[in-house]
């Protein structure tokens, strides 16, 4: 892919990383932890919005002047509250068995920064589990140790080939980052 730019990608999750080898895009990885709390009035891509603004702060001193950083932040989101990371395995259990037989909304924000602007963009997709056994649930966690990933699950692993029933929207954001809206945007913005 003929950019304008180099890319710094502010995360180092592989999943990310992956997304980007596979579109064609070359990538370094900078990242620096950040608290991720955010302001208890915000909802849905509210918080995700703050949160991959948040994630660019510490790292935009250090940007050369032909360098873009992507940083990004997902959530679910389900009855009017944001299921992020889980602390531990009762916590995990207690998220999938909410999530049982239900729709939930996944929101991921995407934060493009360089040394003159920034960009934000989102994306929204609407997931339908079907009614998972706690032996299932268990057996999930168990296998996958889903404790850095919102909602307490990966739709690209086991428990997405067995309780996803209905998709609306991007499946890729889903996994971590809406990859057309992606591509897009940083086409835009690196050779505008």
């Amino acid at each position: 892919m003929d950019l304008n730019c180099k890319v710094v990608l502010g995360s180092s999750s592989p999943r990310r990383k992956n997304f980007f080898k596979d579109m064609g895009i070359d990538v370094e990885i900078r990242t620096q932890e950040v608290a991720e709390e955010y302001p208890s009035y915000l909802v849905k891509e509210e918080i995700t919005d703050y949160l991959s603004i948040l994630k660019a702060e510490p790292l935009k001193k250090g940007l050369a002047t032909d360098e873009v950083l992507i940083t990004s932040d997902t959530i679910v989101w389900f009855k009017n509250k944001a299921l992020g990371k889980p602390n531990d395995k009762i916590q995990a259990l207690e998220m999938l068995e909410e999530l049982s037989g239900n729709w939930h909304e996944v929101y991921t924000s995407v934060c493009f920064t360089s040394t003159q602007k920034q960009v934000v963009v989102n994306a929204i997709t609407k997931v339908k589990f079907n009614v998972i056994s706690k032996k299932d649930i268990e057996y999930y966690i168990e296998l996958y140790q889903p404790f850095d990933k919102a909602g307490s699950y990966g739709i690209q692993e086991w428990i997405g080939l067995i309780a996803v029933e209905k998709i609306e929207g991007s499946y890729n954001n889903v996994v971590g980052l809406p990859t057309a809206l992606v591509y897009q945007t940083l086409t835009k913005f690196c050779n505008s």
